[in-house]
């Protein structure tokens, strides 16, 4: 007798074929494949993994899994095994010990469409074009040099935002506001040679609050849990959404990025002498592009994805330290008074604060400190991957294994930190702790040779500006709102802003004249 498939029949014949050959090569290899010894952690379910436990604000999931499974900790995020790391001493073995076997990156939607498929500092993998990259982040664009250089730029930008908040005197400001215009034109002009985004500038092709608004979706995209990163075979469908606004994202700062650059090559052509010596970031870049004499040559997309991580982690990580320090200081009105007293001792009623007089400040810098440790910038430092199979405190760890450093976890461990939920700034006085990558129990820039090669200019912006703002003003809550009322949420991005952006009002509590339109913060 002679059976005949229909297409219908014969799809499904093959499917089932199919479906068998898969059941049987998995069984085959898992059960050829040597046993190995992971490090504890939840049973994953089928497909999805452990990714059920993870909520909203990820560094928390993470760290109340850690409570139950230890500080090295094994999951499976879909298709993919994860370490989590929520110790100083698993840090300090992925970011030193080890630091070159887990220097890689994993392939992320983010990295591919909104760094330039990887062109840029924070996303490329480790290699030949990473080296090139990061040298030139260390000898051009942030050595000691270039930064001091760029030194009035700070001091004229300090200037304003000290202004501003005194043209405001009595009335609830949106701190954010502020802080993120600040920033903003400080590292758009460092970067890009001007205010690209002023709102004075009537030929300025982007308004701030679309920027803005810019910077917050790409920090937001970068840190979210992608479903198409950890199931890959679902990432056409793009479930989330998370994808189709990357895309969106891409274009508008693709679009931004162009014009910055011709505008740029534009006036390197015209060989204006003025331009040539007054080098921005860009001008570096495009200099290097066209010189480079190294095997791995610096194209235009890497250009633009140098200039955009440049942008947009030199404008969010101070505003945001800034916001927190001042958020938490209004919920301990003691330590606001001890902040102002050695300020008043140091730096007396008649000037305002240098970068220089930072080091004389060690309450100030205790309280830059102590917000990191609460409040890091990055609360899970970017996922790194092993590059080779391991061993890593008697686990196996297998190659492509995503490596996660729960920074935000480390910095509550109760064996670390007495009273680790408290704010207290306190605890660093007389203490040879910085934040620098050295020592593993804080770690707001990372370590190694992934850290985040701009944090002295970071840590310069924070630094100054938080000692101005409480040297020059008094601060306090509207309505006469109980500090105890002040909400502490934050949300998840690649950073961990507050949720509710602080409203507070200022009072000026130097003389009068200090705050005159034309005043010289080195007066």
């Amino acid at each position: 007798m002679e059976i005949s498939l229909t297409p219908t029949t014969s799809w499904a014949a093959y499917a089932v074929a199919w479906l068998a050959t898969m059941v049987i090569a998995l069984f085959c290899r898992r059960f050829h494949q040597k046993k190995l010894n992971l490090p504890p952690g939840p049973k994953p379910w089928p497909i999805v993994g452990n990714l059920n436990l993870i909520g909203s604000l990820s560094h928390r999931s993470l760290h109340q899994l850690s409570l139950t499974y230890g500080p090295l900790m094994h999951l499976r995020f879909g298709s993919f095994p994860v370490v989590v790391g929520s110790s100083m001493m698993m840090a300090k073995v992925f970011l030193k010990t080890m630091d070159v076997t887990f220097a890689d990156r994993p392939k992320t939607a983010a990295g591919k469409y909104t760094s330039y498929n990887c062109s840029g500092i924070m996303w490329s993998p480790y290699g030949a074009y990473w080296r090139q990259a990061r040298k030139m982040c260390l000898m051009e664009l942030f050595s000691a040099k270039r930064l001091e250089s760029y030194e009035h730029i700070r001091v004229e930008e300090m200037n304003s935002l000290l202004l501003g908040l005194f043209q405001s005197l009595g009335k609830p400001v949106l701190l954010k506001d502020y802080l993120t215009t600040m920033s903003l034109n400080v590292i758009s002009r460092m970067v890009l040679g001007k205010r690209y985004l002023d709102e004075s500038d009537q030929n300025s092709i982007i308004t701030p609050e679309e920027f803005v608004k810019m910077m917050d979706e790409l920090l937001l995209l970068n840190g979210v849990f992608n479903i198409g990163d950890s199931i890959p075979w679902l990432n056409f469908l793009d479930l989330q959404g998370y994808i189709k606004r990357m895309k969106i994202l891409s274009k508008k700062f693709d679009w931004f990025l162009e014009h910055v650059l011709d505008e740029h090559n534009v006036a390197r052509m015209r060989n204006d002498e003025q331009n040539r010596v007054s080098k921005d970031m860009v001008d570096v870049l495009l200099d290097l592009a066209e010189h480079q004499t190294s095997e791995v040559k610096l194209e235009r997309h890497g250009v633009k994805a140098f200039t955009q991580d440049l942008l947009v982690g030199g404008t969010e990580s101070s505003a945001m330290t800034v916001e927190w320090a001042i958020s938490e200081l209004l919920k301990k009105p003691e330590l606001f008074k001890k902040a102002t007293q050695e300020l008043d001792r140091v730096i007396g009623q008649n000037r305002w604060v240098t970068e220089k007089d930072i080091p004389n400040l060690p309450y100030v810098e205790a309280i830059v400190k102590e917000t990191m440790r609460m409040h890091p910038v990055v609360p899970m430092l970017v996922p790194r991957c092993a590059r080779e199979d391991c061993n890593v405190a008697g686990y196996d760890i297998q190659k492509g294994t995503r490596v996660l450093i729960n920074v935000w976890s480390i910095g509550r461990d109760p064996e670390l930190w007495k009273d680790p939920q408290e704010f207290y700034p306190e605890r660093f006085i007389g203490k040879e702790i910085d934040v620098k990558g050295q020592d593993y129990e804080l770690l707001p820039f990372g370590s190694g040779r992934r850290m985040c090669p701009g944090y002295s200019l970071g840590l310069k912006v924070v630094q100054s500006t938080l000692a101005n703002l409480l040297h020059g003003y008094n601060w306090k809550l509207p309505s006469d709102m109980n500090p105890e009322e002040l909400d502490m949420e934050e949300i998840f991005g690649i950073s961990t802003p507050r949720k509710f952006p602080l409203v507070t009002i200022v009072e000026p509590r130097l003389p009068h004249h200090l705050y005159s339109q034309r005043f010289d913060i080195y007066a």
